[in-house]
């Protein structure tokens, strides 16, 4: 796009040069980007409990399904809750995205909870495996008042664990739900504004309002740079005769990048086009997108993130909060989401 572009990690640049729909990455994994295999890879056998990311096992134990179920309640409480208070002063999300602006969401949804819990999703803390042992060891032994009914639904968890696993799990759980769900809305937000940028100077605009249309430039967004952009199953006999290129020891890795790309599926498929979206009423029924998963393995925040990443857009517009660098190529990583890396400035 004009004099800026993005500059994948070899490994997801080797992936997009591709343009077979199953193909082998390496001897025991092959990855799938092919609409009509991945919904027969996905309705093949029920997701298992170590390939989930947030309801993986903590503490030595499964999840209990009721468990994960209070805390998807809870997040979605504290989410609500958060969006209709007032947002952290706007000069937060100065500095380097998306980690600013995984900062300014943990501060506006989390920070009413009391020490050391609020430290639990704390990006210092998580970082280090030794300062995280300390926080939750000093969380499982005294997890700290309601603090005058304002802290998180999701603290309210912690207090109530009925005895020590319960404890450690929800503790595993606070930080898992809580950092996934800034770190996504984040990439998302910081993918969106790169894209809108690029948009905006192909038109000769400098900066501007939030365009009209939001929902639908996020929706475009999640199209060409997902931030869960590969989902991983592994290896086992119920794949074996959905393809002749999966053998029974193939682990297999689903790529949404890949698919929402392809233009055996979408007209212009590299075009940042936010108008496909406009009078979609479910986007997630569109055929060859797959933006928060499939079913067993579906994004259990999935209702919070586009509402979210739209109230953060709109406070960085409302702020005036614009682009400030690399002036050339922006680096996009090879982490887990998949997120663009710059520096921005607001005016506030």
């Amino acid at each position: 796009m004009r004099n800026h572009s993005l500059v994948y990690a070899p490994r997801i640049r080797d992936l997009l040069d591709r343009t077979e729909k199953v193909f082998r990455i390496d001897p025991a994994t092959v990855g799938v980007a092919d609409c009509r295999l991945l919904a027969d890879i996905v309705a093949a056998r029920p997701v298992r409990s170590d390939e989930r990311s947030v309801y993986k096992p903590a503490a030595g134990a499964d999840i209990p399904h009721d468990s994960a179920t209070r805390t998807i309640r809870a997040l979605g409480q504290d989410v609500m809750a958060g969006i209709r208070t007032p947002p952290p002063p706007a000069r937060a999300l100065a500095g380097a995205w998306p980690y600013a602006s995984t900062s300014y969401l943990r501060r506006w949804l989390f920070a009413s909870d009391p020490l050391p819990v609020s430290l639990l999703s704390k990006r210092g803390v998580t970082r280090s495996d030794a300062l995280s042992r300390i926080v939750d060891r000093a969380v499982t032994l005294r997890p700290g008042s309601e603090a005058a009914g304002r802290s998180t639904a999701l603290a309210g968890l912690i207090r109530g664990a009925s005895d020590p696993l319960d404890r450690k799990q929800a503790i595993a759980m606070y930080r898992r739900a809580t950092a996934t769900l800034c770190d996504g809305v984040a990439a998302l937000a910081g993918n969106a504004l790169w894209l809108l940028r690029q948009a905006r100077e192909q038109r000769g605009e400098e900066r501007g309002a939030a365009p009209a249309d939001l929902t639908a430039a996020l929706w475009e967004t999640l199209r060409l740079l997902p931030p869960a952009w590969m989902l991983w199953r592994k290896g086992g006999d119920a794949y074996t005769a959905l393809h002749p290129e999966i053998g029974p020891g193939d682990d297999v890795a689903l790529f949404p990048l890949l698919m929402h790309r392809h233009p055996d599926y979408w007209s212009d498929p590299m075009e940042f086009r936010p108008e496909r979206w406009t009078g979609v009423a479910d986007p997630e029924k569109t055929p060859a997108f797959m933006p928060f998963g499939f079913d067993g393995a579906r994004c259990w925040a999935k209702h919070l993130v586009v509402p979210l990443a739209e109230r953060l857009l709109t406070v960085a517009f409302d702020n005036g909060l614009v682009i400030r660098g690399p002036h050339r190529d922006a680096p996009v990583p090879l982490r887990s989401l998949l997120s663009v890396r710059f520096d921005a400035a607001t005016g506030a």
